[in-house]
């Protein structure tokens, strides 16, 4: 780790351009063509992603472009200092040093450190006066060295570790003196930003200094990619408020339950830390302050009220999909396994093989799989074990998008919600819909002023009683009746069709439905026509086998479709997460799950899905014209030996995917650009 920086990263006194766009391809460039990274333009894309997120300027005339990216593959820092300056977001003004911090998708802690020792020292006014004043990329690489802890101290001017204390190039307090019950207050806070390398620690470098100016103790604790160092429990205990000025979920939050909390994003930290001091002494002696939820019952009395709708709404969602995410991923392969070891029959007696059978007492009968009786049992249990974990998606989902709410007493009501939300057919639309007004349910009851020895009860007992009674007869009572007469229409409505307007129409229709709502309802109601009608299929009348061919070519589009999208067009377009996501939805697809695609969905709803129908519309016209027939009803390319021709299956699902995977590009690049990063902007808190 001796090179994080070298001359060649180095562009003194240019100009790269107009815009920050241009500026922060140059500086991928240079990491490219030193060899430290493969791909300009992909390196430019996680970079820009970050930075649509989340402007990188900062005062001082500072800014810091970063990502972690596949086409890293040495960490490294790309400087310029630009002549003249660039505009990068900072309230002050343009940006004259610029930073592009460019780590590995897979870094190691040891150099994600490293590069957070860059971040801390752009605080230091001695740093930032080094680096206008070097006379060349030598002087330049020699300053960012020492301060990084890649070589030993040239002059005490450009010395900045950690642990020194920030000075007037660090936003100051202007509040001093500030004291509860006749003592500096006690303030404790936690920074983190979506990527953990830069933010993370100047914000916490920038309270530290503002709460030593204002004679306020502060304890920090960055939470950051490189691991982090949890506050002591005494320390936490002892605190008169907390300050979460983070842009994700903040780790094991339980630990300040009870405690008066301002959140805010974590650039706030960075430019307005002595505001966010005095918000937090305030906060300390309001009884009606917003609190930290946790095992006590306590929930915050305005659950993110600092944050903007879109922001609120996004995380919660977020939240419940990212909990949601291992019973897709995981559910999904053990089902494909299943396919793949006990056949395409292997649906029709899962159940009573694995109740019935051991593997010591073998099926003797009904023998669907080509391996035979043991092919036949590990392929039942596999598939039963898949489908299990499937079914609690929906309930997971609910319940952790109301624990994003309401916390910990949210987690029940939301998976009861969930639950009802399978019971009436309402697929996860209907779970959005049951977590959403199960974690209102429950951080509303949370709010109740209560006896002291009612509390105790409040969260294992109470909440979840009367938000499941609640959220869940809401979802019965308004959601069922009007569910179950949709889907009987539709199934009347797609049997009309088929005889009157033409099998190719029926496609398009079908394609549109599977890719409505993604295993919700109405992808339901044409998976459901399809395989019923399979019983009625003989060789005079192949139309059900047409029909059980383009459901399933079409249902297969939407996960291969956001795989395509976010592992191999546009990675830049999607968060990290969602890239993570894609690389399990190429085998989700492939096993006809159409839920690999609910996460992409959950976060981006107006987009990805009118894409996914267009795409499907189109599966299904072709897979019709190519007059493919499925005998399989389950289990997309795995069952490739009962589908014919299986090269009209493959081509319809290719042009599919290809359509979606465009159409959601173009969407998110050039469709609502505006209403989205105000979506996703970085949670500001109300000024005071």
């Amino acid at each position: 780790m001796s090179d994080t920086i070298t001359p060649g990263l180095v562009s003194l006194d240019a100009a790269l351009g107009d815009d920050k766009a241009a500026v922060i391809r140059a500086l991928a460039a240079r990491v490219v063509a030193e060899g430290r990274a493969t791909d300009v333009e992909a390196l430019f894309d996680d970079a820009w992603a970050r930075e649509e997120k989340d402007e990188t300027g900062l005062p001082g005339g500072i800014a810091i472009p970063h990502a972690k990216s596949a086409a890293v593959m040495t960490a490294s820092l790309a400087f310029a200092r630009l002549t003249p300056g660039v505009d990068f977001g900072a309230p002050d003004g343009p940006a004259d040093l610029v930073f592009l911090i460019a780590a590995p998708a897979d870094a190691a802690e040891a150099h994600l450190a490293v590069l957070s020792k860059l971040a801390r020292s752009l605080m230091q006014a001695e740093f930032t006066a080094a680096l206008r004043a070097a006379n060349d990329a030598d002087a330049v690489v020699a300053v960012v060295r020492e301060a990084i802890g890649e070589s030993t101290p040239v002059s005490p001017a450009a010395s900045t570790t950690a642990e020194q204390t920030p000075d007037a190039s660090a936003p100051t307090a202007e509040v001093s003196g500030l004291s509860i019950d006749g003592r500096p207050a006690r303030i404790v806070a936690v920074t983190a930003c979506a990527t953990g390398i830069a933010h993370t620690f100047m914000a916490a470098d920038a309270l530290t200094a503002a709460g030593r100016n204002a004679g306020v103790d502060v304890s920090v604790e960055p939470q950051g990619s490189s691991g982090y160092q949890a506050l002591p429990a005494d320390v936490i205990r002892n605190a008169d408020a907390v300050i979460f000025a983070t842009d994700v979920d903040v780790r094991e939050p339980q630990r300040f339950a009870g405690k008066p909390v301002v959140r805010a994003g974590v650039k706030r930290g960075i430019e307005q830390p002595d505001r966010l001091i005095a918000e937090a002494i305030a906060a300390a002696g309001d009884p009606a302050a917003a609190r930290v939820g946790g095992d006590a019952g306590a929930v915050s009395a305005a659950p993110a009220e600092t944050l903007s709708w879109g922001a609120r709404i996004q995380r919660i969602l977020l939240t419940g999909v990212s909990y949601m995410i291992p019973f897709v991923a995981g559910g999904g392969l053990l089902i494909a396994l299943g396919f793949l070891l006990g056949g395409y029959l292997v649906t029709e007696n899962a159940a009573t093989v694995i109740v019935q059978n051991s593997l010591w007492d073998l099926p003797t009968e009904n023998i669907t799989s080509d391996f035979g009786p043991l092919g036949q049992y590990l392929g039942s249990v596999l598939f039963m074990i898949g489908a299990t974990s499937m079914g609690f998606l929906v309930s997971a989902l609910a319940g952790y998008i109301a624990f994003a709410i309401a916390d910990r007493p949210g987690i029940a009501p939301g998976f009861v919600a969930g639950a009802v939300a399978v019971l009436m057919n309402a697929g996860f639309i209907g779970g959005i819909v049951g977590g959403l007004l199960a974690g209102l349910t429950a951080w509303w009851i949370g709010t109740w002023r209560v006896p002291r020895w009612l509390r105790g009860l409040m969260p294992v007992a109470i909440i979840p009683l009367l938000a499941s009674i609640v959220a869940s007869g809401l979802m019965v009572l308004f959601l069922g009746r009007p569910i179950a007469t949709l889907m009987e229409w539709l199934d009347v409505w797609l049997t009309d069709l088929a005889g009157t307007a033409g099998i190719v129409a029926v496609g398009v229709v079908l394609g549109l439905m599977m890719c409505f709502d993604l295993g919700g309802p109405i992808n339901k109601v044409a998976y459901a026509f399809a395989v019923a009608g399979l019983a009625a299929a003989t060789a005079d009348n192949p139309t059900p086998y047409l029909i059980m061919g383009a459901v399933m070519a079409a249902g297969m589009v939407p996960p291969l479709a956001m795989a395509l999208a976010s592992t191999v067009i546009a990675r830049g377009l999607f968060p990290p997460v969602e890239r993570e996501n894609g690389k399990a939805a190429w085998l989700l697809g492939a096993a006809f799950i159409s839920e690999g695609a609910i996460p992409f969905a959950a976060a981006d709803p107006l987009r990805v899905i009118p894409a996914s129908m267009v795409g499907g519309a189109v599966t299904g016209a072709l897979s019709m014209a190519f007059g493919v027939q499925s005998l399989a009803p389950h289990g997309g390319a795995f069952v490739w030996f009962a589908i014919n021709p299986f090269w009209g299956f493959l081509v319809a699902i290719a042009a599919g995917t290809v359509v979606t995977a465009l159409l959601v590009i173009a969407l998110k690049k050039w469709v609502g650009r505006k209403e989205l990063e105000q979506a996703e902007a970085p949670f500001e808190a109300v000024p005071a």
